[in-house]
C-alpha cells in the first residue's frame, strides 16, 4: 500500500469535516494546520444558536435564485474558512496552511473549482495563513499562496485605484 501525501491526508480531513455542514446547497470543510498539527477545523453552518438551513428545510438564497458568489449577506451559514479562523489564535496561525474541500449537497460530489470568497480571503489574510490547499478531485489539488491574493487585490477594480 502506498502512503498517502500530507497535502491529500490533509484534505481527507478537511473532507471528513464537511459532514457537520448545515449548507443544502454547498458545504465545505477547512482545517488549519502548522507544523503538521491541526491547529483548528470548521464547516459551513449557521452561528451558534440559529436555526441551520437544514433544520429549517429552506435556502433563502435558493429560494431567491441566486448565483453562487453573490450575495452571501443574504446566507444563514457562516463559511468553514472563518469557523476555522475564529477557532484559533492569530499567533498559531502565522504561516500556517489552511486545507479546504468543498461538496455539493444535493449530490455529495466534490467541487472541482472551489475557492474562498472575498470576504474569507480577507480573514485568511489577516489571520496570517500562508497557503490555502484546495481539493479538486479526490487526489488532485491546487495550492494559493496567499500573498498572490495580497498582490491582486480584486477589491481594488479596474481601473488600478488605490
Amino acid at each position: 500500500m502506498q502512503r498517502r501525501d500530507k497535502y491529500n491526508y490533509y484534505l481527507d480531513i478537511a473532507e471528513t469535516v464537511i459532514g457537520r455542514g448545515t449548507c443544502l446547497r454547498r458545504n465545505y470543510g477547512a482545517i488549519i494546520v502548522k507544523n503538521d498539527e491541526i491547529i483548528s477545523s470548521g464547516y459551513t453552518g449557521a452561528p451558534r444558536g440559529r436555526m441551520n438551513c437544514i433544520d429549517r428545510g429552506t435556502c433563502r438564497r435558493e429560494e431567491l435564485c441566486i448565483p453562487r458568489g453573490e450575495r452571501y449577506e443574504l446566507c444563514r451559514s457562516v463559511h468553514a474558512e472563518a469557523n476555522a479562523i475564529i477557532s484559533a489564535s492569530r499567533r498559531d496561525m502565522l504561516g500556517a496552511v489552511l486545507y479546504l474541500v468543498g461538496k455539493d449537497a444535493k449530490t455529495g460530489e466534490l467541487i472541482p473549482d472551489a475557492t474562498s470568497c472575498a470576504m474569507c480571503r480577507r480573514m485568511i489574510i489577516n489571520a496570517g495563513i500562508e497557503l490555502v490547499v484546495v481539493r479538486n478531485t479526490k487526489d488532485k489539488y491546487q495550492i494559493v499562496s496567499v500573498q498572490d491574493w495580497v498582490t491582486n487585490d480584486e477589491s481594488l477594480g479596474l481601473d488600478g485605484e488605490k
